[in-house]
């Protein structure tokens, strides 16, 4: 449950999973005609069976916030668990609001209106189980694309050694330090700070990668997480992301203000 599922954030693209949505609902009922819709002339369909789409788009659209305050409660970590509490809300949501739906505009309270067993097993259910492959479907597909375009942004600090290496975002990277042939490399998975030892030089990682700024012979940054200066004791220190503190050396100094100055305006 625990196990990682591809994960969207892009808000333009959950709005494509609700226009198909309401699209599909639309043709669905138009061509099937199940129970409460065969009883409606040519007129009335079209008429309420595109209030139908964009109520199915709608009740997409409204579990959208649990969604982001999930993600950001775990971290920005998207386990299958996460995916299927959000089903079960998007599923509970749409049984109260399809069932008011129905009494309240298709059937305006009227005391023959189906129970509500029997509603939900001859209509709810199953037009629910129509939505959800669409769903489903969508919000994998999407994932699965966000991921490559993620994976095919990663840079690669590679070690000496032939299993040796990190992969990851540029902007999660926030510092190396230099540790006899060794390198440090601080850096974040999700919101967690994390720290890989990896076999190479300092040199070689400046060299390889010119985003990231010197500060010191045993440390270099990325800028992106500059957060601000300090001075302790006459020494320049540079406050980084996650409380991160690294030294300025006196040779780097002048360099790296003019240097953080047009990085961070």
């Amino acid at each position: 449950m625990k196990k990682s599922f591809p994960f969207d954030p892009s808000v333009k693209h959950h709005l494509l999973i609700a226009l198909s949505l309401a699209i599909w609902i639309f043709v669905f009922l138009y061509f099937t005609e199940p129970l409460d819709v065969n009883e409606f002339g040519d007129r009335e369909k079209l008429i309420y069976l595109p209030i139908y789409g964009v109520l199915g788009a709608c009740l997409y659209v409204l579990v959208l916030p649990f969604q982001y305050w999930l993600y950001k409660k775990y971290k920005k970590n998207w386990s299958i668990f996460s995916e299927l509490l959000l089903i079960i809300v998007f599923i509970l949501i749409s049984i109260v609001v399809l069932r008011l739906f129905y009494l309240h505009v298709i059937m305006e309270w009227n005391p023959n209106a189906y129970t509500l067993s029997y509603h939900l097993k001859a209509i709810i259910f199953p037009a629910i189980l129509t939505i959800l492959p669409i769903v489903i479907i969508g919000r994998f597909s999407f994932g699965k694309y966000h991921e490559k375009k993620l994976e095919d942004q990663k840079i690669e600090i590679q070690g000496e050694g032939n299993y040796e290496g990190l992969r990851l975002l540029l902007n999660d990277l926030i510092s190396i330090q230099s540790s006899d042939n060794y390198i440090e490399v601080f850096y974040l998975s999700g919101q967690v700070l994390k720290k890989t030892l990896i076999r190479n030089k300092l040199s070689v990682i400046e060299n390889t990668f010119p985003q990231l700024i010197r500060t010191h012979r045993s440390y270099i940054i990325n800028p992106y997480h500059f957060q601000s200066w300090n001075i302790e004791k006459g020494k320049h220190f540079l406050l980084l992301s996650q409380e991160i503190k690294v030294p300025v050396s006196k040779t780097y100094l002048e360099a790296l203000k003019s240097e953080l100055n047009f990085t961070t305006e």
